[in-house]
């Protein structure tokens, strides 16, 4: 059974910055893309980083590129989003998510095209992230 622990959020002036983590147990990585959607009340669930365990590939969202960088350590099994010069309009519930191959085999070398909600397999609990002015 595949289970993702997101942890990291928090309450952070603008200008700061967090780390989130998302171990993932239970998977057989291959082509799974990990990452990142996030929620602000109100709003509609976005994307925000993924990176793909086979290449290494990433994907950033345009308004967190430059901010955000997502990574993975295969000895602990997780994926990390380091969150640096944080903004108000980044206040959100993070939710890690993964898809277990299928945006690969229908997008290929530009899987982030497929980054929507319902394509992916598995869901984390979300993570408060609030940053105050």
């Amino acid at each position: 059974e595949v289970q993702l622990q997101a942890s990291g959020g928090g309450l952070v002036q603008a200008g700061g910055s967090l780390r989130l983590s998302c171990a993932a147990s239970g998977v057989t990585f291959d082509d799974y893309a990990i990452g990142w959607f996030r929620q602000a009340p109100g709003k509609e669930r976005e994307d925000v980083s993924f990176i793909r365990y086979s290449d290494g590939s990433t994907y950033y969202d345009h308004s967190v590129k430059g901010r955000f960088t997502i990574s993975f350590d295969n000895a602990k099994n997780t994926v990390y989003l380091r969150m640096n010069s944080l903004k108000p309009e980044d206040t959100a519930v993070y939710q890690c998510a993964a898809d277990r191959g299928g945006l690969f085999r229908l997008y290929g070398s530009s899987w982030w095209e497929g980054l929507y909600p319902e394509a992916m397999d598995f869901w984390g609990k979300g993570t408060q992230v609030t940053v105050s002015s």
